[in-house]
């Protein structure tokens, strides 16, 4: 039998680490706690987790310090981070650096159990990666190179296949413009550029390209392949 998920919670905030606790744990997950950044790079030395629920806001050593430290070493476990409303550069900042994704204080249990659940299968889906991805009607056949929607081919240019397989390579994770625009242009392309070539996708791959059901965007950070 698979053991439920280990998930290390790391705020600095004892009223915020029971409800996590108490929170996680009604979704049949292990939760382990650390009240700061060196605590948790501690602990992790010893132990392996699943998941880390991460606060960018720690005194001493903050979220971001622990996810360069983390990633650094070779240490690929998800990483959620927790960050204030107003704290968009940070957000950028540790995804940037590493992070799967963020959710934005105040926040409810509800969506952080859902981010935990799509990194957790994101990181299966990289454990055990199969030649054909598929995500609701989408379809793609990386050994092929073929792209369907509800086993109809689509046609796309060298160039967008390039940034669907991006995409769907990080499927669920959170991909920052800068992180995107690196891979797919080496860094020398702006962000409206990259916005044209996600419109140009979503016609050719959304049911309705106004309301995109397989790629979201997320305000002022990047976009997400998501994993149905």
């Amino acid at each position: 039998m698979t053991p439920d998920p280990r998930i290390l919670v790391v705020d600095d905030e004892p009223p915020i680490r029971r409800l996590l606790k108490t929170a996680l744990t009604a979704q049949s997950w292990r939760v382990e706690e650390a009240a700061d950044g060196l605590e948790a790079l501690d602990f992790l030395r010893r132990n392996k987790v699943d998941l880390i629920v991460l606060d960018l806001g720690l005194p001493g050593l903050d979220g971001l310090d622990v996810t360069r430290r983390l990633r650094e070493t070779g240490n690929v476990t998800p990483i959620i981070v927790l960050s204030s409303r107003d704290d968009e550069k940070g957000k950028v900042a540790a995804l940037d650096l590493g992070a799967d994704d963020y959710v934005t204080k105040p926040f409810g249990v509800e969506e952080l159990a859902a981010r935990i659940r799509a990194a957790l299968r994101h990181r299966l889906q990289q454990e055990g990666e199969k030649p054909v991805f598929q995500s609701g009607p989408l379809t793609m056949d990386l050994v092929r190179r073929t792209v369907s929607v509800s086993g109809e081919p689509v046609k796309l240019t060298p160039r967008e296949y390039d940034l669907l397989r991006l995409l769907v390579a990080h499927a669920g994770k959170v991909l920052t413009h800068n992180f995107i625009l690196r891979e797919i242009w080496g860094g020398e392309s702006d962000v409206q550029y990259l916005r044209i070539y996600i419109r140009t996708l979503r016609q050719k791959l959304e049911a309705d390209p106004q309301r995109p059901a397989l790629i979201l965007t997320e305000q002022g950070v990047g976009y997400r392949l998501t994993i149905q």
